[in-house]
């Protein structure tokens, strides 16, 4: 093994291991303060106290985390199609981009939870999944549709215009020069949309209110509600783990498709 590949493989190493250090020194602070200073369990528990409530509820909690990510992954998939298709039509069509996009930086720019209450009307309380859906999608779509439009007319214009030069189509530019061209921006884009659908699933549960929703964002209103404070960050703990696989999925189908070709990726190898 070579000096260079020796030093990669430490310096993965320890990316790996001190965030991991910090953790557990973290928690190993908490569950020592918490004891020292006698801190209530209602005000904040102990990490211990915490996992004991995670296994003793993992039945309900496994089930409001299935929710919770089926609304997430179900907006997420309708951001990304839908931000697709409406970025390449605003690169093909100046008029309809100038008419839209106005209204899609509206759309964004609106607290979610100034229009959740309407949504809830609008669709019906017996159509709750429905109304968490376009909530959450809501939250999630302008950042695919930004960073699309933008990788779109990012494309070389030099091979623009050999493209042209030679005859192609728009289908070819758009296949061939234009979507390759977007990827990165896409992907980047992939990765706030996944986070964010997530923020808005949560944030659609909460301005759901009482006894309409199962997902996670509901049970820690209830746990709330009763004091079960443990059961609360129990709950938390599985959005954030929900949240950070998330994250690194996107980030993995990043490297994936870059790390052969982009130099973001080609660098982060070297």
């Amino acid at each position: 093994m070579n000096p260079a590949e020796a030093k990669r493989r430490r310096d993965r190493l320890m990316q790996f291991l001190v965030p991991l250090v910090l953790g557990v020194a973290v928690l190993g602070a908490w569950e020592f303060l918490v004891h020292f200073y006698a801190v209530r369990p209602f005000v904040l528990p102990a990490p211990s106290r915490i996992w004991a409530a995670l296994l003793a509820d993992l039945p309900s909690l496994a089930a409001s985390t299935w929710v919770t990510l089926s609304v997430t992954m179900m907006a997420f998939f309708l951001a990304l199609t839908g931000g697709v298709a409406l970025a390449i039509l605003f690169t093909q069509s100046r008029p309809v981009e100038m008419a839209l996009f106005p209204y899609a930086v509206i759309l964004q720019v609106t607290p979610v939870v100034a229009i959740a209450p309407l949504i809830l009307i609008w669709v019906g309380l017996e159509n709750i999944t429905t109304a968490l859906l376009i909530l959450a999608w809501i939250v999630a779509f302008f950042p695919i549709l930004s960073n699309t439009t933008l990788g779109l007319r990012s494309a070389d214009h030099n091979l623009l215009n050999l493209f042209q030069i030679y005859g192609a189509s728009r289908w070819q530019v758009l296949t061939q020069l234009q979507l390759p061209a977007a990827l990165p921006y896409l992907l980047a884009g992939m990765k706030i949309s996944g986070g964010l659908a997530l923020i808005g699933a949560v944030v659609a549960e909460f301005v759901a209110g009482s006894g309409t929703g199962t997902g996670l964002a509901w049970r820690i209103v209830e746990s709330g509600n009763r004091l079960n404070i443990a059961r609360m960050f129990a709950a938390l703990l599985l959005l954030s783990v929900m949240g950070i696989v998330i994250f690194f999925a996107m980030s993995g189908l990043q490297w994936l498709l870059l790390r052969k070709w982009h130099e973001s990726a080609v660098r982060r190898e070297n």
